[in-house]
């Protein structure tokens, strides 16, 4: 099943229309093109608004063990708990701004299996320690590929057109630091951050950690790169845009650990990223070079690093204005008023 094709005529059309709106041409910056890039990606002039689904992929990383991490490893399966409850800042987004929401347990490490509102998918409890082996072997890493795909398939299907990928997972950032590393050719030392707040010794076993995965799978493909420094939630994440991008749906990005599902995706196949919209920078050290090296340009930077879809969320309404005032707004002909000379 191939990418489906941007419709650029849909393009052209939208741009013509914006520039008879009544306002100077460009007055409304990037609100315009963001407005034309949906046009393109739902193959009309005039774009309908966003119906908006949101899926956090929780998993967790043997990495921890490494001393990584603020956090222990139970913070994962606590956090869960916390999304079906609606207590965490996704939930009050996603309510927010209408969209609906979906929690996937594809690889936590403690048995949640007695929580309920969540979609109960585990492939296995945690990855590997990537520092010293394959995070997962190939049947877990395309059956959590294959949980990422089901999900978007099942969101566009009950009338999506818009989906987000969120991430829960302790450990997750360094797991994405090398996938960032390898997959868009940057050194640790650029790309490596704080993550949840790390202390400077967490932060120079993160670096050693990071390093020492590189090292052990220098000789690794592309195509199993995902397998061998991912995690199972990334993994999903990245199934996750390859189907929105195989049935024609946009995905919007959030953070580091997003960007570096998105990597891992466009790996497979660089027309995935014409799919893919960056909603923000996140505060998180190398994410603004890995959006460079999908060639997106992040919409806004509030120094965000905290995951779950959350950055992406807040975008929502903002994508809604530009979608709104395209089709909404008078044309200079309907209006009867002048255009410019």
């Amino acid at each position: 099943m191939t990418v489906k094709m941007i419709d650029m005529a849909a393009r052209d059309a939208a741009y013509a229309h914006q520039n008879s709106l009544t306002k100077p041409q460009g007055a409304l910056g990037r609100l315009e093109d963001v407005a034309c890039w949906f046009a393109a990606r739902q193959g009309k002039a005039l774009p309908d608004g966003l119906k908006v689904h949101i899926c956090v992929f929780a998993a967790d990383h043997g990495v921890v063990e490494e001393g990584v991490s603020a956090y222990p490893s139970v913070v994962t399966a606590e956090m869960v708990k916390n999304f079906s409850a609606g207590g965490a800042a996704i939930n009050v987004l996603a309510k927010q701004c209408g969209a609906s929401l979906s929690v996937v347990d594809v690889g936590v490490q403690s048995d949640i299996s007695d929580v309920e509102g969540i979609v109960h998918a585990k492939v296995r409890a945690g990855t590997a320690n990537i520092v010293k082996e394959s995070a997962m072997s190939e049947w877990e890493y395309w059956q959590a590929v294959e949980v990422g795909q089901i999900q978007a398939e099942q969101a566009i299907a009950s009338g999506a057109n818009l989906l987000i990928a969120g991430d829960m997972g302790i450990g997750n950032t360094t797991a994405s630091a090398a996938l960032i590393c390898e997959l868009a050719l940057i050194p640790p030392e650029k790309v490596v951050g704080r993550g949840t707040g790390i202390s400077d010794e967490a932060y120079a076993l993160k670096v050693s950690a990071v390093r020492r995965a590189l090292q052990r799978a220098h000789e690794t493909p592309t195509k199993d790169i995902l397998r061998e420094l991912g995690g199972l939630e990334i993994a999903a994440m990245a199934g996750f845009y390859r189907q929105a991008a195989r049935q024609g749906v946009p995905v919007l990005l959030d953070g580091f650990i997003s960007t570096a599902a998105a990597l891992a995706a466009v790996a497979w196949d660089a027309n995935i990223a014409g799919w893919m919209l960056a909603s923000h920078v996140s505060d998180e050290q190398g994410h603004r070079l890995a959006l460079e090296a999908l060639g997106l340009e992040p919409l806004i930077d509030l120094k965000l690093r905290l995951g779950e879809g959350s950055g992406a969320v807040l975008l929502v309404p903002l994508l809604q204005s530009a979608i709104v005032l395209h089709r909404d707004m008078a044309t200079f002909e309907a209006a009867g008023v002048s255009g410019s000379l």
